[in-house]
């Protein structure tokens, strides 16, 4: 299949990352992994099931090679608190929104939903969120 792009636009899934981008995005996850509670397990799953250890590694500024499956996790997630800033003018009920049961999901909160480890679990939250953005 061929990727094309529209008006000039890069399809996502195309988008190619520098290193510096992605250890930004690291970063950046690390920081919201830890407002929103998650456990280094719980990232490593979310992550695309990387070992706990070079979660834990991460967080002492060791991050160490990627893929574009883990460009698009990292991009995925931020997204995902992009929106949920977006939604909620007060920053803690967005990292709170994170465990709370949603009838969207089947009375499963959206971190349940990524747990499942695929990264169109991911995608399926924030395509969620998205789609409530766009109602305005």
């Amino acid at each position: 299949m061929q990727l094309v792009a529209i008006k000039g636009t890069v399809p996502p899934q195309a988008r190619e990352f520098s290193t510096e981008e992605v250890q930004a995005m690291q970063r950046a996850v690390i920081r919201l992994f830890d407002h929103w509670g998650v456990t280094d397990a719980q990232a490593a799953v979310l992550l695309g099931d990387i070992a706990v250890r070079t979660y834990q590694r991460w967080k002492q500024g060791e991050y160490g090679r990627w893929n574009v499956d883990l460009a698009a996790r990292l991009s995925n997630l931020i997204g995902i608190h992009k929106a949920l800033r977006l939604l909620y003018t007060e920053a803690d009920r967005g990292y709170r929104w994170i465990k709370a049961p949603n009838r969207a999901f089947g009375e499963r909160t959206a971190l349940e939903v990524m747990l499942g480890g695929q990264l169109t679990d991911l995608m399926r939250v924030r395509r969620y969120l998205d789609s409530y953005r766009s109602a305005w």
